[in-house]
């Protein structure tokens, strides 16, 4: 199966103009006021990269090249990125947010570890060497967790010249640690007192030191941490994410809804690290059910994705989905949709090679 025909990139490409990925919509329609976030043209980025290694043409090239030229203008004359620009091109942040440095990075990791042309490559290396003093002050966890989860890849592309973030990313994954020994309770295994935005990050990073350290406690915290995540956002055998309007606080009641599709793409990305990792299919039951709720399998048992644009609905409200379409949520719902078609093909191939020892 080629992966990248399978999904429609119509939305993505409505997003976007000459400066980049435009951050929110009305409905379908680019909503210009909103401007431009490194974050979201980071991961649009890390997406095009993925689909022009799985099948090169002109057309993915030209989105990578719009992606990355956004990151090298968003690089900012102090440290790190900028996050905010607007749609007059004036950055509107003094310097970007911890989460942006790591959410860029992971995708300039992408960039390097692919077989694009040198010059991309080139430049990708650079911004990465560029931003290294900035990501040894972050103090944001999800952005050291992009950090861990970038070397990851950097690492099992078999990419050279990469201890410095390594350096950085083994005292990421112990600063996570550290943070989760510190803020667990006998009914609360997590790594601060409240659960937000984007929560699966934190274990998949762990998942993913665990596999460079095994005799470290990585792994040990990051099942722990993982389990408690799902526990916490099933119900009904549908994946159920924390809502963005409360948030869960320790000792409350967790927030049903906003719903995101962050929450959903995250959730799916950790537990393909943790089945790589260990190899249980139980994992594999959690990717199906994150991956569902994107196609209704969620509690209205509403459809946010449209497969037929690539676009994808902001979020679940108690009335219904949120009809506009910003970026964020197509780039969450493209991704997981992406690591679908893989796992897919890695389930047949399970299966053929049981058939074969039979």
């Amino acid at each position: 199966m080629n992966i990248s025909s399978c999904l429609s990139l119509d939305h993505l490409d409505r997003l976007t103009d000459s400066t980049g990925l435009i951050q929110h919509a009305i409905y379908s329609i680019p909503r210009r006021e909103s401007g431009y976030t490194t974050d979201d043209n980071a991961r649009a980025l890390r997406l095009c990269a993925r689909l022009w290694t799985e099948r090169p043409d002109e057309r993915m090239s030209k989105r990578v090249t719009c992606f990355l030229s956004f990151l090298e203008h968003a690089r900012c004359p102090v440290r790190g990125f900028h996050n905010f620009l607007s749609y007059q091109r004036d950055w509107l942040d003094a310097s970007g947010t911890g989460d942006c440095q790591g959410q860029a990075v992971l995708a300039l990791a992408e960039v390097l570890a692919s077989p694009l042309p040198d010059g991309c490559r080139a430049l990708a290396r650079e911004l990465i060497n560029a931003v290294l003093p900035a990501l040894a002050d972050l103090r944001s966890l999800r952005a050291q967790a992009y950090i861990i989860q970038a070397w990851s890849h950097l690492r099992n592309a078999d990419v050279d010249d990469i201890e410095p973030i390594e350096n950085l990313a083994r005292l990421a994954a112990e600063r996570l640690v550290e943070c989760y020994y510190r803020s667990q309770r006998p009914d609360w295994p997590w790594f601060e007192s409240r659960m937000t935005y984007a929560n699966a990050v934190l274990p998949h990073a762990l998942f993913n030191a665990a596999e460079r350290w095994p005799n470290e406690p990585f792994l040990t915290v990051a099942e722990s941490s993982f389990g408690f995540l799902d526990l916490v956002t099933t119900a009904d055998n549908v994946f159920w994410p924390i809502g963005n309007r409360d948030w869960y606080s320790h000792g409350e009641e967790k927030s049903l809804y906003d719903q995101q599709p962050v929450e959903a793409a995250t959730m799916a990305d950790a537990a393909l690290a943790a089945l790589k990792l260990r190899g249980d299919e139980k994992y594999l039951s959690i990717f199906l059910r994150a991956h569902g709720w994107f196609h209704g399998r969620n509690s209205l048992e509403q459809p946010l994705a449209d497969v037929q644009t690539g676009a994808c609905f902001d979020g679940l409200a108690p009335t219904g989905v949120n009809r506009n379409q910003g970026a964020e949520s197509t780039l969450a719902y493209l991704w997981t949709e992406l690591h679908s078609f893989a796992a897919q093909e890695a389930q047949s191939a399970r299966t053929k090679t049981a058939i074969a020892s039979i």
